[in-house]
């Protein structure tokens, strides 16, 4: 190109036109992300919510709904129109067939207040960036959870004791309910573990006592509930272990006397940790070498219910079975590169949910409805948590279940099995809650209502 055809095309060129189109493209580009990201939280924080029934996981922000006020939220946990659970027109209310809400006045306690938890859940100081999993609320559809109030229910626990009996996930609802207590005792000194032992650091069980109240909130470390143990004489020598699916574990001597009891197992009842391992099932002194793992598990709660109706007094103890926690695993399992760490959301998914992707909810329920006529089985509270917690994906501790100093674990070493605390074992207190009281109530009621006789 000569200099004069440079200085043509020079003279032609309107800085001006360029620059407006540059910055026309800049600036609608910037209202693009700006508009995504506003939409983003407001649509989280005006209560669009993921609905956790069989049928439906679903956005439901669009629908009219006396659950999908278009307010901003705040603390309030009542929804007009609403029974309230607690109160007469409660009764037959199915908590757990409900919706996860935004609530900012949640969560109920902050990590770094309580020293009652493992490192492996204390995910925000580990690191993890996000905390809207700490702000979702569990709200049944057709009454109002009563929100739980720390200060009634260690009243309510004076000079009783609470046990919590079952696998790792049990052990974090366990602290869950731990940090919750002691968001209303100002004394922390006050809180300790009567044989001098750490919560990071165990033999098998863990006693922590509420002084001030001569209470205790105990944990029984029992994965499968029943006795794991060495094989009887003459047992195959594949069979390096057994379970004894007809005797309960040794420290159920422990159990014992308790007020409230909460028993979950589950995450341990698969071929992995069973078969697989050498770990067949025993029932008297005979190897069941062809005892599926779903038979010996129905098996294990049949024993314990009939623990239970044998060695509980069920006027004076209240008896919960939590039903399985789902796990979150993508793209594989726990070791073999399964993650969760991107997930930020509750499962907006619209998919419907099939029980039979649960045998173990199934068999639980299945077992409690075969035993219908026993009338100590029937005052067993089940927590059904299994579809409520499915699109619960965003609570986990994926990579940040390591101290700070350590930095997040490795992407292919992820915990999508256990919850970051405060976040999901919460609610499944807060249901327990809600039931312990429920039950206090009922018998409050029935015992001023006049009998027959009086009448």
């Amino acid at each position: 190109m000569t200099h004069m055809g440079f200085l043509k095309k020079f003279k032609r060129f309107n800085p001006f036109e360029s620059s407006l189109g540059v910055l026309g493209f800049f600036l609608v580009a910037l209202c693009f992300i700006g508009c995504f990201f506003f939409f983003d939280y407001r649509a989280v924080s005006r209560g669009l919510r993921t609905r956790a029934l069989p049928g439906s996981l679903a956005w439901l922000g669009s629908e009219v709904s006396p659950l999908s006020s278009p307010a901003l939220p705040s603390s309030e946990t009542v929804v007009d129109g609403l029974p309230e659970f607690l109160a007469e027109g409660g009764d037959g209310c199915n908590v757990f067939d409900g919706d996860w809400v935004w609530d900012e006045s949640y969560p109920l306690y902050q990590s770094q207040n309580c020293s009652l938890l493992d490192v492996g859940f204390r995910c925000s100081e580990n690191g993890r960036p996000d905390s809207f999993y700490t702000k979702w609320r569990w709200q049944p559809k057709h009454c109002n959870l009563p929100r739980f109030d720390a200060k009634v229910m260690l009243e309510k626990l004076r000079n009783r004791r609470v046990v919590f009996v079952g696998d790792s996930i049990g052990r974090n609802q366990w602290e869950s309910f731990l940090c919750i207590l002691s968001s209303a005792v100002s004394n922390k000194s006050s809180i300790y573990e009567v044989n001098g032992s750490p919560i990071t650091k165990h033999t098998g069980f863990l006693v922590f006592k509420f002084k001030d109240f001569n209470c205790t909130i105990e944990y029984y470390r029992a994965p499968f509930l029943v006795v794991q143990g060495r094989p009887p004489p003459g047992a195959p020598k594949n069979v390096k272990m057994t379970l004894r699916v007809d005797q309960m574990d040794w420290s159920s001597k422990q159990w014992r006397g308790a007020d409230v009891m909460v028993f979950n197992t589950g995450h341990w009842w698969n071929y992995e940790k069973t078969i697989r391992g050498g770990c067949y099932f025993q029932k008297g002194k005979k190897v069941k070498m062809d005892m599926s793992v779903n038979d010996a598990y129905k098996r294990s709660l049949k024993t314990l219910l009939d623990w239970v109706a044998s060695h509980v007094n069920m006027r004076e103890t209240q008896v919960f079975f939590r039903t399985y926690a789902p796990v979150h695993f993508r793209g594989g399992d726990w070791k073999n590169g399964g993650s969760c760490h991107l997930e930020t959301l509750p499962d907006l998914s619209s998919l419907p949910v099939s029980p039979e992707t649960w045998p173990h909810m199934k068999a639980s329920i299945d077992v409690l409805s075969g035993k219908s006529n026993n009338s100590q089985a029937m005052k067993l509270d089940l927590l059904n948590v299994t579809v409520m917690t499915y699109p619960r994906k965003d609570g986990h501790a994926s990579v940040y279940y390591q101290a700070l100093g350590l930095g997040p674990a490795p992407l292919h070493r992820q915990d999508c099995s256990h919850w970051c605390l405060p976040g999901v074992p919460d609610s499944w207190n807060e249901l327990l809650y809600a039931l312990f009281l429920k039950r206090e109530s009922m018998h409050m009621r029935n015992s001023t209502e006049p009998s027959a006789a009086q009448v």
